[in-house]
């Protein structure tokens, strides 16, 4: 039985996976801990494959390095495919632009068994900009997954903000009582953003069967953050696609009956926090980078229910 099983899905990765292959190969604290890597290829057409059987020809077999493949496109998809191949009751997730402090492995599992009630907890994540990202990003920059939330330990909330997908650690018990096997949102696909949300869907069925979700600083991982993800476009892209998500994630956490009302119910908010919005600004437009993203996520949130009719529509006609 593996203590700790460590996932990284990947999609055309062959770039990023030797360095953070370097960084879990000198984790230090971890003698007494039974671990393994786990890289799931999310049906990448580079050279992905080949690079993990490179690093496998030499790799320290007190820690096994093993090679999964998901075809379906998506990262929730992948996500499901680790949770069947691993047998460890703990499995962390990274992704494959991140990169661990040398005690990352070892906090985790610590707190693990600090936290025995924890079916899910998060790393602090800290930004590595290729550009210095524009002024205010503070506001938005957990949406890019860059978590700085204090340096003592806590339980989140039942309503509010959660862990980052990336350096999300999770008990597999709880993945196996609460996630069904086909989720609403598919996650990142390739290098589409449409289906992003896929890591709030999950806790989001932790939290429905009580158990706690947590925010651990003494996990550290440094986020890679090039300078295309910090251009107007890219930003302004994923805010549209965050808002696009709303209506999935919202009806995932109700019952059939409860939809309609509740869902009306966040429509209406959506519009009393874009016309706050409008009122506090004293403009329709800006040039603000960030409070443009604001703006976007709001619009797309509220019109989320439409998006997601015209989606449905469209896939079922072609």
């Amino acid at each position: 039985m593996t203590d700790f099983s460590v996932v990284i899905c990947t999609y055309n990765g062959e770039q990023q996976l030797p360095s953070l292959l370097a960084r879990l190969r000198t984790q230090v604290m971890i003698d007494a801990l039974k671990w393994e890597i786990l890289i799931i290829d999310n049906n990448s057409n580079d050279k992905t494959a080949e690079v993990i059987r490179e690093h496998q020809e030499g790799w320290p077999q007190q820690i096994p390095l093993r090679y999964g493949f998901e075809p379906r496109q998506g990262l929730a998809y992948a996500r499901r495919r680790a949770i069947a191949m691993v047998n460890s009751e703990l499995v962390g997730f990274l992704d494959d632009d991140t990169l661990p402090t040398p005690d990352w492995v070892y906090q985790t599992y610590s707190f693990s068994q600090q936290h025995p009630q924890a079916g899910a907890y998060g790393s602090a994540i800290i930004g590595d900009y290729e550009i210095p990202p524009p002024e205010g990003f503070e506001r938005i920059a957990s949406c890019l997954a860059i978590i700085n939330r204090g340096d003592t330990p806590f339980q989140y909330g039942v309503q509010g903000v959660l862990p980052a997908g990336a350096g999300m650690v999770i008990r597999r018990q709880a993945w196996l009582e609460c996630v069904p096997p086909e989720p609403f949102l598919t996650g990142v696909c390739s290098t589409s953003l449409r289906a992003k949300g896929e890591e709030v869907e999950t806790l989001n069925y932790f939290r429905d069967r009580n158990w706690h979700i947590w925010h651990n600083p003494a996990m550290v991982l440094t986020h890679k953050i090039p300078k295309s993800r910090l251009q107007p476009s890219y930003l302004l892209n994923l805010f549209r696609c965050i808002g696009h998500s709303r209506f999935a994630l919202r009806c995932s956490r109700y019952r059939h009956w409860q939809q309609p009302p509740m869902l009306m119910l966040h429509s209406h908010n959506d519009l009393r926090k874009l016309v706050r919005q409008i009122i506090y600004t004293r403009q329709l437009f800006h040039t603000d980078i960030v409070t443009a993203c604001d703006r976007t996520l709001l619009i797309h949130s509220l019109i989320s229910p439409l998006t997601s009719l015209i989606h449905t529509c469209s896939s079922g006609h072609t």
